[in-house]
C-alpha cells in the first residue's frame, strides 16, 4: 500500500511538474513558425552601431521592446522615434485630447527609460492625420529625422499592413522604406539595413480570433497581408521587462491586450516561453 502511495504520488506530481512545458510547446506549436530562423540577435554585438526605430504612436514600440533592449545590452546606440502624441487612442475613456497627449508622452518617456534608449525624439504630427498630410510631406519628415539622428540601421512598421491595418502604421513604414531605397548608399545618408516588424502567419491567425484591432483592420485578402518574416530575435530573457513596458503605458492597457492575450492571467515563466521572439522582415 505504502508503494503504491508513493509511485501514485510520484506520477501525479510527473503530471503537474509537466503541464507547464506541454503548455509552453503547444502554445510555441500555435503562435509561431518554427522553421522560420530564430536569431539571439538582430545584427552582430561588434562593430557597435546606432539604431533608430520609428513608429507613430507612443506605446509602438512595445512591438519591439526586447530587441531594442538586446541591441542596447550588446553595446549599440538606441535612438527611438514618435510621430505623434497619441491623442486619439481614447480606449481609457479620457475624451480630452490634450490631456490624453499628455499622459501618452509621459508614458512614452517611461517605456524609454526602462528600454533604456539612449535618444528619444517625440514629434506631434496629427494622431490618426498621417495620411492628411500626404506621402511627400511624411516622406520628408522621416528624410529629415534620419538625417537628424544619422543612425546606420532602421527599424519600423512594415509598408503594406503597417502590423494590423492601422493607416498610421502603414504610413509610416512606407515612408521610412521608400526614403530608404531611394537613398541607400549616398554619402550623407547613413542606413545601410532597414527591418520591419512582421508576424508569422500563425500569429496573425490567432490574432484575427482574439484581436479586436486585427478583426476590424486586418485586410481579407492573403495576400495583401504581413510580408512573411525572415527571421525572429529572441527575447525571453527580457520578458518580465517587456511587461513593464506595456505597463508603461496605463491609458492603453485595454489595446495592448490584443498585443499580448492573457498575459495578465498566465504565469509569466510560461507566457515568456511562449512569446518568446520578435519576427523581422529585412528591406533589400
Amino acid at each position: 500500500m505504502k508503494k503504491l502511495l508513493i509511485v501514485s504520488f510520484g506520477i501525479i506530481l510527473f503530471i503537474l511538474l509537466s503541464l507547464p512545458w506541454v503548455l509552453i510547446l503547444v502554445g510555441r506549436n500555435k503562435l509561431h513558425d518554427l522553421d522560420i530562423p530564430k536569431k539571439e540577435q538582430l545584427i552582430s554585438d561588434s562593430p557597435s552601431k546606432k539604431i533608430l526605430a520609428i513608429f507613430p504612436h507612443p506605446d509602438d514600440e512595445v512591438t519591439v521592446a526586447g530587441t531594442l533592449m538586446k541591441l542596447k545590452k550588446d553595446g549599440h546606440v538606441v535612438a527611438l522615434a514618435c510621430l505623434t502624441r497619441g491623442e486619439k487612442g481614447n480606449s481609457s475613456g479620457i475624451e480630452n485630447e490634450l490631456e490624453l497627449a499628455k499622459l501618452r508622452t509621459g508614458e512614452m518617456q517611461r517605456s524609454a527609460e526602462l528600454i533604456g534608449v539612449d535618444q528619444l525624439i517625440q514629434k506631434d504630427y496629427p494622431d490618426s492625420g498621417l495620411e492628411d498630410l500626404g506621402m511627400d510631406s511624411l516622406k520628408k519628415i522621416v528624410y529629415q529625422l534620419i538625417l537628424e539622428v544619422d543612425p546606420d540601421v532602421l527599424i519600423s512598421y512594415d509598408s503594406k499592413v503597417g502590423l494590423y491595418g492601422h493607416p498610421d502604421h502603414r504610413l509610416t513604414g512606407k515612408a521610412v522604406e521608400k526614403i530608404f531605397l531611394k537613398h541607400k548608399g549616398e554619402e550623407a545618408f547613413q542606413p545601410q539595413r532597414l527591418f520591419q516588424v512582421t508576424l508569422c502567419k500563425k500569429q496573425v491567425d490567432v490574432a484575427m480570433k482574439l484581436s479586436s484591432g486585427f478583426q476590424r483592420n486586418y485586410p481579407e485578402n492573403p495576400e495583401m497581408g504581413l510580408p512573411d518574416p525572415d527571421f525572429s530575435v529572441a527575447t525571453q530573457p527580457y520578458f518580465p521587462k517587456i511587461l513593464q513596458v506595456m505597463q508603461a503605458h496605463e491609458t492603453q492597457q485595454q489595446v495592448l491586450k490584443d498585443l499580448m492575450p492573457f498575459h495578465d492571467k498566465v504565469p509569466a515563466w510560461i507566457y515568456s516561453r511562449v512569446f518568446d521572439r520578435e519576427y523581422f522582415r529585412e528591406v533589400k
